[in-house]
């Protein structure tokens, strides 16, 4: 008999190359798969939600493996797995059995990243690694005149990876706001999927906008104008989380 799990996953990613396995560094899921095979006694094949890039974080990664072992004792699981993570900043928060044919990946209705910048002109110990230290004031009203553009169906063409291998540029975002709580700018946007590096992307447009170096409605254009070359540079991976899958 086989059973299938669903697995949320908490990690800092600063010192991986990302969710997925590659050749050129340690990945989110190498460790996860080498930990879950080690206390089932099988090799296991973790399939996540998507990719996080290098350096990206997530507080509710999902994923899903098979086993032909059933675990009984969550809470036992749980502790044992996470004593393979737990130097390697990972956990495992949360394991549900689910039926054969739930994939993590092919499920998802949709995905909610938040970006944090931290807004002061002075470094900080606690945060560093975790957020955006942007020194210069930002202009917070500004932004969220820009944001709201993002919403809706579009082709973010202008806002994708070189890289990217998706077919189509086209997403829907549902979901795109900001909130500020005393020096830090929460940036939050929600969408069944996105393009890589269109997270940081739109959000390094934003920082432009609430530099004043661009008018909130440059970012309308921006979209409209389908040129990648045209768009700000990237926020950094240190400030992005993936914060919860929907299904």
């Amino acid at each position: 008999m086989i059973f299938n799990y669903q697995i949320i996953i908490e990690y800092l990613g600063t010192d991986y190359v990302g969710w997925q396995i590659q050749k050129n560094g340690l990945s989110i899921q190498q460790i996860v798969q080498k930990a879950l095979t080690k206390v089932l006694g099988s090799k296991i094949k973790v399939n996540g939600s998507g990719r996080t890039d290098a350096g990206v974080h997530a507080k509710g990664q999902s994923a899903n493996f098979i086993s032909n072992r059933e675990i009984k004792d969550k809470y036992k699981f749980l502790n044992s797995v996470n004593f393979f993570l737990k130097k390697k900043s990972i956990s495992i928060i949360k394991i549900n059995k689910k039926k054969i044919n739930f994939h993590a990946r092919h499920n998802v209705k949709k995905k909610i990243y938040k970006y944090i910048i931290l807004n002061r002109e002075t470094f900080s110990p606690i945060y560093d690694k975790k957020v955006w230290l942007v020194k210069n004031k930002l202009n917070v009203a500004e932004m969220r005149k820009g944001v709201k553009f993002y919403l809706g169906t579009h082709n973010f063409t202008s806002m994708r990876a070189a890289s990217c291998v998706a077919k189509s540029p086209i997403r829907t975002i549902t979901k795109a706001q900001i909130n500020k709580k005393s020096d830090k700018i929460i940036i939050t946007f929600e969408s069944k999927s996105f393009l890589q590096k269109q997270v940081r992307s739109m959000v390094g447009c934003l920082k432009y906008v609430g530099e004043n170096k661009w008018k909130a409605e440059k970012i309308k254009s921006l979209i409209n104008q389908k040129k990648r070359e045209l768009c700000a540079p990237p926020a950094p991976p240190e400030g992005l989380y993936l914060e919860k899958v929907f299904y």
